[in-house]
């Protein structure tokens, strides 16, 4: 499945930590979507756990990947970053075969 660096395991602790007590159980959902320059993009929120997800646990918080995003993240890492390029999660996907310049679109090799 995908590799989650401790950055970003931290960084989502700190996200859920400011969330209402009440809402137990959420992680961070990392998927796929259609659109953007590329053809595919990247797109993660704070979510709950759903049937048939891959579970990856870090440190302590859990990443949510559906199956059919699981298929073109197999072998990724996601990181967080914090510089002068930018500040957000990150993901380096060796399924990739082709990014846009702003990095938030790919293309995989095989047909999405």
């Amino acid at each position: 499945m995908i590799n989650v660096t401790q950055n970003a395991a931290r960084q989502l602790r700190s996200l859920l930590e400011e969330q209402p007590r009440s809402r137990g159980g959420k992680g961070l959902r990392v998927q796929i979507g259609k659109g953007g320059c590329s053809g595919l993009h990247y797109e993660m929120a704070l979510d709950e756990k759903k049937a048939g997800d891959e579970v990856v646990e870090q440190d302590g918080v859990e990443f949510f990947i559906d199956n059919e995003s699981a298929e073109h993240l197999r072998g990724a890492t996601l990181d967080f970053r914090d510089g002068l390029t930018g500040v957000g999660f990150h993901i380096v996907n060796p399924n990739a075969s082709r990014t846009c310049g702003c990095g938030s679109s790919f293309e995989t090799a095989r047909p999405a």
